[in-house]
């Protein structure tokens, strides 16, 4: 019979060498050691609360686990292969502390419903963590929108030059976007936090278990409806996994824009030596790596979401072992994602922005287009036939090298009688700019408001 695995009653022989290898889980699972010892620590609680330990059984495997989790953080724990993940870690490891009573800490419990407690456990403990990460991203980016308030630049649709904007405005909805993020985050964290502890292997128990024990002592939202599903269940990692795809692909949006800006064609920002490297032969380079790799690493994130996806589309029910496959991928895209928030907020912060090469650019590509178009309807010139002057004023300055606003009255008048000198007023950006003042507009107060708004959602006086 071998000794060495927990089920191995029923085997004459241990898997071979290289089976442990490519079974095991324990190199990875073991991030979720915390989840387990507390979910083991709950589940002994309920045992004894319905009489199967005893009150001096449940204190000892209380004990014993709080031993565990410091041996673990000390570094001293010794993860052995051989038990195949932390669960059968950290099981072993209470035995051999405190004797037979560990050893009826398992009872009415699978690993299947252990293995999803621990893990909906992790998912919604780092769904908050990169909350907090996301609102410390969005609050640097607010600290940059307040301090260049009065700052313009070009805004774009199709990469071309459009209309001017505000710096803030620009900064600002990026942290719209992380706000939704959050949103999101929190609404799937309360559907990963249901507790599946007491559907045991997949059909539930005879023993009298207090599953709503377990959950409100581990501060959960409630419990499973069925054993089945509650064992077999991933959709909490795969929404939390398209959480972090989003959050991602607004990371390496924003990450586009300081790599364009950065270049000195554009020069509208200086990313910091902190976050830049140089060439190895080109000595002048300054080269926006961190947001290059945080825009790379975007595409490692979307994969592991069509991973999980993939992995979980031909399941039969109720768990097979191909789940384990589901721990990696959230492991490896919790690293990326906190580590590109936490740049992220560090870069912002020390990127410094050009006021003059934006204003500089704002005479390029005719932004005050639509200022003219609009200064006709205010002359009465119906929308469409103002487009049409408009238009062709600009291919006139354009034949002529000019802008709108170097064009002399008499120029702007042979294509419109209408025009006059308060025309020049309308061409200005500043003016442009602070005359959109309508609800999420670019104008100085539109943005002061969202400012206010996102200063009260971050909890900022």
């Amino acid at each position: 019979m071998s000794k060495q695995q927990t089920w191995g009653g029923r085997f004459s022989e241990g898997p071979a060498a290289l089976v442990r290898v490519y079974t095991e889980s324990v190199s990875y699972d073991r991030a979720l050691y915390a989840q387990d010892i507390a979910g083991s620590k709950a589940h002994a609680a309920m045992l004894a609360g319905i009489g199967i330990l005893t009150e001096k059984e449940a204190l000892a495997i209380r004990e014993g686990l709080d031993s565990i989790q410091r041996e673990i953080e000390n570094g001293d724990f010794v993860w052995r292969e051989e038990l195949e993940d932390v669960h059968m870690n950290i099981e072993s490891r209470l035995t051999e502390l405190i004797g037979d009573a560990g050893k009826k800490l398992h009872t009415g419990r699978s690993r299947n419903d252990q293995v999803a407690l621990d893990f909906r456990l992790f998912v919604s403990d780092r769904l908050r963590a990169w909350q907090e990460l996301a609102r410390d991203t969005a609050a640097a980016l607010l600290e940059q929108a307040e301090k260049h308030s009065a700052t313009l630049l070009p805004g774009c649709t199709h990469m071309q030059p459009a209309q001017p904007v505000a710096l803030s405005q620009h900064l600002l909805a990026y942290v719209w976007m992380l706000k939704r993020d959050c949103e999101r985050m929190a609404d799937a964290d309360k559907r990963a936090r249901i507790s599946p502890l007491g559907a045991a292997a997949l059909a539930g128990t005879t023993y009298p278990l207090n599953p709503a024990a377990v959950a409100a002592e581990l501060g959960m939202n409630g419990i499973f409806a069925n054993s089945m599903d509650a064992v077999s269940d991933r959709d909490f990692a795969a929404e939390a996994l398209f959480c972090a795809s989003l959050v991602m692909a607004h990371l390496s949006r924003l990450c586009e824009d300081i790599i364009i800006w950065a270049n000195p064609a554009f020069g509208f920002v200086r990313v910091s030596d902190a976050y830049s490297t140089g060439s190895s032969i080109m000595p002048q380079k300054r080269n926006p790596d961190v947001a290059e790799l945080m825009r790379g690493k975007t595409g490692r994130v979307y994969g592991a979401l069509t991973s999980l996806l993939t992995l979980i589309k031909g399941l039969p029910m109720t768990y097979n072992r191909d789940l384990q496959e589901d721990k990696e991928r959230f492991i490896d895209t919790d690293r990326t994602l906190s580590l590109s928030l936490e740049a992220m907020a560090g870069m912002v912060r020390e990127l410094t922005f050009d006021a003059g090469r934006m204003q500089a650019a704002l005479r390029k590509g005719f932004l005050n287009a639509t200022e003219l178009a609009d200064y006709l309807v205010s002359k009465g010139v119906p929308f469409r036939e103002a487009h049409h002057i408009t238009g062709s004023a600009v291919a006139y300055a354009e034949a002529h090298d000019k802008n709108l606003e170097d064009l002399t009255l008499q120029e702007l008048q042979q294509q419109s009688p209408l025009i006059d000198e308060q025309v020049y007023k309308a061409l200005d950006p500043a003016v442009a700019v602070a005359r959109r003042n309508t609800p999420g507009g670019t104008g100085p107060d539109a943005v002061k408001a969202q400012m206010v708004a996102v200063r009260e959602w971050l909890g900022m006086k």
